[in-house]
């Protein structure tokens, strides 16, 4: 059986330091961090996913900022309303929640985000950071991959890591997370053929893609370490119950990897976290630490 990397345990240690460190700033600056987050329309996902945040926040003593808009908001709206976060003081990391309505350019209002206020690290500044190997906000999911690797002494230097899926939001960040670490990191993506052949190599498998087991038991090395990124939600047909899995087959890989992430309960909880964190550091830095 392979070892279980425990996100969930992970983060929350994460986040009782950042509970504890905090008071501490509020008693120095006379305010806490604060964390913005935007989301429009009442998809059930996102609703349910900027709970998580909220909570979060409100459990380490973080300000939470939460902008709810109608499904019909308007681009001119979503922009006034980033701008103004911008040049509010209480304000150190600000979220666009994703997906947006279709209307709406996702990508100019990210792109509107301050560098130093963007939470999630997907400011083209904060990726060219991060290509250039300079200091800045990492992406979230990505940091929390690497955490994990960290907090579990697993190193990526001399390793082979394969990263299947190119997303900006998890595979192409990722993948230069692993290169700074001296891995030596190969993509794939939905065109490589063979994809098995190429995972076979892998010392360090990550699934980015989004689609159910994907990653059978007979496209991983034995003794690999497995990182599952996807979230996928499937509904017995029977039962017309849902439930949470992985691009991983986990049920039979969990038995022939070194070390594996579950679903849920492995990157998830991470990507919160860190989302927290990037904010704690971005109102260190505006202070001047």
């Amino acid at each position: 059986m392979a070892q279980l990397l425990d996100g969930k345990t992970l983060a929350q240690k994460i986040q009782d330091d950042l509970k504890t460190k905090i008071p501490d700033w509020v008693a120095k600056q006379g305010r806490p961090p604060g964390l913005a987050v935007l989301m429009v329309g009442d998809n059930p996902a996102s609703a349910a996913y900027v709970r998580n945040k909220e909570r979060a926040c409100e459990k380490i003593g973080m300000a939470s900022f939460g902008k709810h808009f109608p499904a019909d908001t308007t681009q001119e709206t979503l922009s006034e309303a980033i701008a103004q976060l911008n040049e509010d003081e209480q304000v150190d990391g600000i979220l666009v929640q994703l997906p947006l309505p279709k209307h709406l350019d996702d990508v100019a209002l990210l792109h509107q985000i301050h560098p130093d206020k963007d939470a999630d690290g997907l400011h083209p500044l904060n990726l060219g950071r991060l290509l250039r190997g300079e200091q800045g906000i990492r992406s979230c999911t990505p940091a929390g991959v690497m955490e994990i690797l960290k907090a579990y002494d697993l190193s990526v230097a001399g390793k082979k890591a394969v990263v299947v899926g190119r997303s900006i939001l998890v595979g192409k960040p990722l993948a230069l997370m692993l290169l700074a670490e001296h891995g030596t990191v190969t993509m794939a993506h939905s065109r490589t053929p063979d994809l098995g052949a190429v995972t076979r190599e892998a010392d360090i498998l990550v699934a980015a893609v989004g689609k159910p087991n994907l990653i059978t038991v007979d496209m991983v090395k034995p003794g690999a370490v497995v990182i599952d990124v996807g979230i996928n939600r499937v509904v017995n047909e029977e039962t017309g119950k849902g439930r949470l899995v992985g691009d991983v087959d986990f049920a039979n890989v969990v038995n022939v990897a070194g070390a594996i992430t579950p679903v849920p309960g492995g990157v998830g909880p991470m990507t919160v976290t860190m989302l927290l964190q990037n904010t704690f550091l971005s109102y260190c830095r505006k202070l001047g630490v």
